[in-house]
């Protein structure tokens, strides 16, 4: 039993652990507080049973071994905290956001477990957030960010509560991939989270933030699709779930059109706006001007994003050299660029092209120019790529996708949907790669240091960097193909 601010709760004892899953960190966001900015929590009386993890929040995604969304349960804002049962602390505490493009995922995931980490010495902390349009959606005369303002909340429960779990206050990191580093790019830059974090892990940072004309114009679209007025009455009438649905059509009418814009290649209708309160730059703009110089910063990409994106089927595939040139119009790509790709990957086809230059421009260039512009504004700031490939028995390739490092640093191989993602069951050296990322990470957790030299101004954009690898991980310079992208970043007009 652990005693916190708002009551005493009870987790159970595994393995030498503490683990007390779905506590409140913030009242259920529906009904009057809906759209609004999170709430405290409700204290109770007694003690509260924690050992099972909360709802996730509206979506309409079923992922392997995690809950799906019920209408019924709203008690959507809760997190889990994995720490030592016994034993000296206070421990460097981790905060894990969940990745999930900003419409789905949750805490809950098998592969989000924080059992790994928690034995390797520190106290491990996940949440669940507003997703989607309850999260990020532009509702006039409520606050934007919503998603954003739930993590916050999020972090203020473990400065005044994490102490009780043996956790250190004063030792936080916050990590996530995808979205969940998009999330941790934006509190960096933010006023609001000042202070609830002293070192950042981000893996695979997407390039997403929206203008507030932009998440209005989707709001117009997803309130039609609904049948009501995209105001803040029209849009209080609909139902999370009529939300949900209706932004699903929304971006399946995307999908199906290749003269939309670049959402037709990345549906992704929700993320953070640039709102004036919360967020009130771009958070590449704002690392670059010193905002979160005195955060101690990781980053981590992986060599073949959008692999994963094409595997999945959620994005269209590019496979004529009209469409690849449609493409990188669409995203703002110079004529150039994709001449300077094809020379770098001669004889592939224009699939491998489209792949290559899709997941560098939305994910790993941006990943080390935040790198960079943290370093270059006085921040401490190191490097990092997952390579880890693999041959499946009937011959074909394992990529180093999307996601497919999250596992490996979590420590959750053997987690329950996780061969999607690493290509099968794990060997002796996936096992010996997870442990090196493992022990990285701790390390810099604890002390800011992963093991290898930081990137400073002078170094970029040739630093070192960590190369995760099976059998042998390696160093080498930044120089990648995402490096053509060093004096270019896309641009893509609304496509309204």
């Amino acid at each position: 039993m652990v005693v916190t601010k708002q009551g005493s709760v009870r987790g159970t004892i595994v393995d030498g652990l503490s683990v007390t899953l779905g506590i409140p960190y913030a009242a259920p966001p529906f009904g009057a507080g809906r759209f609004r900015a999170p709430m405290p929590a409700a204290p109770w009386e007694g003690t509260r049973a924690c050992t099972r993890f909360g709802p996730v929040a509206p979506q309409s995604a079923e992922l392997p071994g995690a809950p799906v969304w019920r209408p019924d349960l709203e008690d959507v804002l809760s997190l889990n905290v994995w720490s030592a049962a016994e034993g000296s602390g206070p421990r460097p505490v981790l905060f894990w956001i969940h990745g999930g493009a900003y419409t789905f995922g949750s805490s809950a995931q098998p592969d989000y477990d924080g059992t790994a980490l928690a034995r390797a010495g520190l106290t491990v902390v996940t949440c669940n957030y507003r997703l989607g349009f309850e999260g990020f959606g532009h509702v006039p005369g409520f606050p934007d960010n919503r998603g954003l303002l739930d993590q916050i909340a999020a972090l203020e429960w473990v400065r005044d509560n994490i102490s009780a779990f043996g956790g250190d206050p004063d030792n936080v990191t916050v990590a996530g991939q995808s979205a969940g580093g998009g999330s941790i790019a934006c509190l960096m830059s933010s006023p609001r989270a000042e202070g609830l974090f002293r070192r950042a892990v981000v893996h695979s940072v997407p390039d997403a933030t929206f203008p507030a004309g932009f998440a209005g114009a989707l709001t117009r679209e997803v309130a039609d699709e609904a049948g009501v007025a995209p105001t803040a009455q029209g849009l209080l009438s609909a139902s999370p779930q009529a939300l949900v649905e209706a932004s699903d059509r929304v971006v399946a009418r995307y999908a199906d059109d290749p003269s939309s814009g670049f959402l037709h290649y990345d549906t992704v209708l929700y993320g953070p706006v640039l709102d004036g309160e919360t967020l009130t730059r771009d958070p590449l703009d704002a690392l670059a001007d010193g905002a979160g110089r005195a955060i101690d910063l990781l980053v981590c990409h992986t060599t073949e994003e959008y692999r994963l994106m094409h595997e999945v089927g959620s994005m269209p595939s590019v496979t004529t050299e009209d469409g690849l040139a449609r493409f990188a119009a669409d995203y703002g790509l110079p004529e150039d660029l994709l001449a300077e790709y094809r020379a770098l990957m001669p004889g592939a086809v224009v699939l491998d092209i489209f792949l290559a230059l899709a997941g560098d421009a939305v994910f790993a260039a941006h990943t080390v120019r935040l790198a960079e512009a943290h370093a270059r504004a006085g921040g401490r700031t190191h490097l990092s790529r997952f390579d880890r490939r693999r041959t499946r028995p009937d011959g074909s390739p394992v990529h180093a996708w999307h996601a497919a490092d999250v596992p490996f640093v979590l420590g959750t191989l053997d987690a329950t949907g996780v061969d999607f993602l690493t290509g099968g069951p794990a060997d002796a050296d996936d096992r010996a790669l997870s442990q090196r990322m493992i022990r990285a990470l701790v390390a810099f957790a604890s002390t800011g240091e992963p093991g290898w030299a930081p990137l400073t101004d002078a170094s970029a954009p040739t630093a070192p960097v960590q190369v995760w690898a099976v059998p042998e991980d390696r160093s080498e310079g930044a120089l990648a193909a995402h490096a053509l992208f060093h004096d270019v970043r896309s641009s893509p007009p609304a496509p309204w």
